[in-house]
């Protein structure tokens, strides 16, 4: 015949509930060990009597079982905080790292705290220091030419607009000629088509007109060769009235 199925309920007795604890806690424990070597799983079991009596196993330990338990029990955002809060206390870390080793490599460039290096450090340094100064001559050599080319370019550049400038200034004198000479010309032409006359500035060489004078008068008629321009201006008069 089978055995009938125990009932799950506390035992009242407390000598068979002891033997019972004892019983079943060895089985336990015993399974625990052969889940952790069979499947090569970590199991860590915990166990207090009715008494406050402890009893524990742990595959790798039982620290390390509670603390892997304690951060996989995390929420996923504080598991997240907590992630990023680390990789930005790492990354912090590796800057300043860095930023150490650079002022290090400054002051040793700058011929400060080199007491402590080797022969080893000290040859590389100088090396450094080398092909520093070499890349600098050479960059300064780079830009000198670079300018010279440029100031080059400037002076064949100001050559050209100076050619420039005097064929323009050539080419307008001789315009500048032909209009003189041009002008000349018209003028010589002008002069010779109107004829400068003077003002008479003696008003006794003007031609008098004739006019008609009423009365007697005694005229003696002298000789043509021998009578003044000036006085036949004066005596001139129409004969016909003394007739």
């Amino acid at each position: 015949m089978g055995r009938g199925r125990v009932e799950l309920k506390r035992i009242e007795n407390k000598i068979n509930r002891q033997v019972t604890f004892s019983k079943r806690r060895n089985g336990l424990l015993k399974k625990a060990y052969e889940l952790s070597v069979l499947c090569d799983a970590e199991v860590a079991l915990i166990i207090f009597s009715s008494r406050g009596k402890l009893y524990e196993f742990g595959s790798v330990g039982i620290t390390k079982s509670i603390e892997r338990y304690q951060r996989c029990s995390f929420t996923p955002q504080e598991d997240h905080v907590e992630c990023e809060t680390q990789s930005w206390y790492q990354e912090v870390s590796k800057l300043k790292a860095k930023y150490e080793s650079l002022q290090r490599t400054q002051r040793h460039l700058l011929g400060e705290d080199l007491g402590p290096l080797s022969i080893k450090e000290l040859q590389n340094l100088e090396k450094q220091l080398e092909g520093a100064l070499a890349q600098a001559r050479q960059r300064k050599t780079q830009i000198m030419i670079e300018q010279m080319e440029e100031l080059r370019r400037r002076e064949r550049h100001l050559g050209d607009m100076n050619k420039q400038l005097k064929v323009k200034l050539e080419a307008e004198g001789f315009n500048l000629k032909a209009m003189e000479n041009l002008w000349s010309s018209t003028s010589a032409a002008g002069n010779s088509s109107f004829p400068f006359q003077p003002s008479q500035t003696n008003p006794m060489d003007c031609q008098p007109e004739p006019f008609l004078q009423i009365g007697y008068h005694h005229y003696v008629q002298a000789e043509a060769s021998n009578v003044p321009k000036s006085m036949a201006c004066e005596t001139n008069f129409m004969q016909g009235w003394f007739l």
